[in-house]
Parts: C-alpha cells; structure tokens; sequence
C-alpha cells in the first residue's frame, strides 16, 4: 500500500486498505458484494435492511419479516465470510429507524459480524444490544461533532464503552437517507466534510483523548478523492455507490443500468416516508412521487419506527419502492444513489476498484 496511505484499526480489525464499502440496504449490498470487498482487502459491509424480501422464508400471509429477516442476516454473514476467507472482515449496517434495530443488531452479532455500523438517526442504545460482544466493533454514522458527542457521552456514562470509530458521512454527496433532517440542511456547510471531518478529528482527539479513526462518506470516488480527506484527519473512507454497479453487486442488472444512464439533471433529492431527506434517481416512479401523483404498493413489515405512509396513507411504502429497485422495476422502483452516480459509466469489478484506489 502507498505510503502514505493511512492505517484503519476499528477495535481488533485492521484491513489491509483503509476502505469500507458502504452499506446500501435491500440487497444492493448483500453478501456477495460484502465479500468480495472484504477478499480483496477492503471492509465488506452487508445492510441487513429487508433481506428477507425475496427469501423463501418470509411469507406474508404468516406477518413473518422481522423473524425471516433475522435468519437471513446471519445467512448472509455466513456466506460473506465464506467468499471473503479467514482474513476478510464483515460489517453490518443496521438502521436505527427500523422498527427491527434491536433484533437486526442482535441477529448481525450472532451471525458473527465482525463490526456493526449505524446510522438514519443516533444509534444510543448500541452498546446494549451488543453486550454479550466485546469483539464487535462498533462505529456510529455522524454528521458533526455534535453528534459525535452527544452518542460518546451517553455511551460512556451509561455502557461505560465509546465507538471504535466515526463515519462522518455529507448529506449533499451521499446516498439513501441523509443525515440532514430537511432538504434545505443537505447543504449546510457545517456537514460538509471539509468543516465536519476536521472538527470530528478535534473532539475525538482533544476532547475524548482517543485515537479512535474518523471515516469519511459521501462522494468518494477516486484517488483524488481520498487523498483530499485524507489531508483533512480521515483515517479510511467509506464508498457506496460506486462498488453499487459493480458485477459482484447484489442487485439486479437493469438496477446497475440505471445507474449507467443517469445525468445530473436525473439526480433528486426526495421527503422519504421515513421523515429524512433521501437522494435517488428521477425515474417514473419519483416523478409522480414529486408531483404528488404516485401510486404505492401496500406495506408488507411496517418496516419503520415513523413511517409517513402508514399513518396517513401519503408518499409511499418504501420497502415495496426499494425492492422493485432492487429487482430492476424501473416504472416502479426507488433508485437510490449519491451525486457521483453520474460518473458511473460502466460496470466494474470490486477487486480492478480497489486496485486503482490504492495499488
């Protein structure tokens, strides 16, 4: 690795890149993604957000999901681990909006995840679904120094523990639910990562007294791009959408097309039913959605804690939108993505992006 690269420790695990694929939920992350990035030295990270969708497992007449979903994040862990080898390292990202967090964390550490990621709003009570694991790491997805904070105090006075690391992920560059609480803070200055890394860095190092690394999100893409937040105190990156549209990608090919086709006029910010803003890619489907003309396919796990649709019956049921993406529905899907998926003009392989990352 390049010298000047820097070394990612998060609790025991060092990888040998300073890299996390990042977490997409509904199986665009599953567990054939997660371990190729974590054969080819990266840290595979599996969303354990409705797995279960297409399993055999779940049957909705039984209102069976949250315990399909349980069995099926411990398969994909499984799995994962057997691609990746006994050097790969498997990340879970579990949701802190779903109405499952609790059992979702539970089921990744029993499955034998190394590190637990987490974020779409503050992850307090982690370390107690996580109590019989001292090995798994875990690392709470921020925004600001704040936050930081605010999860580190509460952590230490109540599980005498702090994070082993911080994602520190931009709303205006990232993808999926954001961690801005309106569309007009996406692009607040303040959480960018340019003011947001720098000031993360300082508390951990000044007010925690730690050494604990802060990751970067949101936009990255390439060389530049890392050597950029690098130079701001980031200790590894996190990258999402770019290993999105890659062969060893979960999900379906005409999911991967879309990203292929997409301009910067086709890139959109939305009001997810979930309360929080969320960046995805203009197609039927969120047009109509923009124009307050969409159609939404029934609930099928009242999948989340604050859910727009099934209170009022207004936006549309997420899980069902995300699901169609994944399998390639493009009239009826939720295409989610961040800004740079306008640079994405081919498919690639998860091993050739690594290789021009860091080799």
């Amino acid at each position: 690795m390049n010298e000047s690269m820097p070394v990612l420790r998060i609790g025991k695990y060092q990888p040998r890149y300073p890299l996390i694929q990042g977490g997409m939920g509904v199986d665009i992350s599953g567990p054939n993604l997660a371990g190729h990035a974590a054969k080819f030295g990266a840290i595979g990270t599996i969303a354990s957000v409705g797995l279960a969708h297409n399993s055999p497992l779940f049957v909705p007449e039984k209102h069976n999901y949250f315990e399909a979903n349980e069995i099926v994040v411990k398969e994909a862990i499984k799995r994962a681990k057997e691609i990746a080898g006994s050097e790969g390292i498997i990340a879970v990202n579990c949701m802190v909006a779903l109405t499952d967090y609790d059992r979702q964390v539970r089921a990744a550490a029993e499955g034998g995840a190394n590190i637990i990621i987490s974020g779409a709003g503050l992850p307090l009570r982690l370390p107690d679904y996580t109590k019989d694991f001292p090995d798994v790491a875990l690392i709470p997805i921020v925004s600001s120094a704040k936050a930081a904070s605010l999860i580190t105090r509460h952590w230490e006075k109540k599980y005498n523990r702090l994070p082993d690391a911080f994602i520190v992920e931009e709303p205006a560059t990232a993808g999926g639910h954001l961690g801005a609480m309106t569309i007009e803070q996406v692009y607040d200055p303040a959480l960018r990562l340019e003011k947001a890394i720098p000031d993360v860095v300082r508390y951990v190092t000044e007010e925690m007294k730690s050494d604990i690394p802060v990751i970067a999100a949101g936009g990255i893409w390439d060389k530049e791009d890392l050597k950029r937040v690098f130079n701001l105190g980031a200790k590894g990156v996190q990258m999402g959408t770019r290993f999105a549209c890659t062969v060893e990608g979960d999900a379906s090919e005409r999911f991967k097309q879309a990203y292929i086709d997409a301009k910067p006029e086709d890139v959109v910010l939305i009001n997810s039913p979930a309360g929080l803003p969320g960046r995805a890619i203009k197609n039927p489907f969120v047009a109509k959605y923009l124009d307050g003309t969409v159609e939404s396919k029934p609930c099928f796990a009242n999948c989340l804690t604050h859910c727009k649709y099934r209170k009022t019956k207004e936006t549309f049921c997420i899980a069902a939108a995300l699901v169609d993406a994944q399998v390639g529905n493009w009239e009826t899907g939720l295409f989610f993505c961040g800004s740079n998926v306008i640079k994405a003009n081919k498919i690639e392989r998860v091993q050739d992006i690594i290789s021009e990352l860091f080799e």
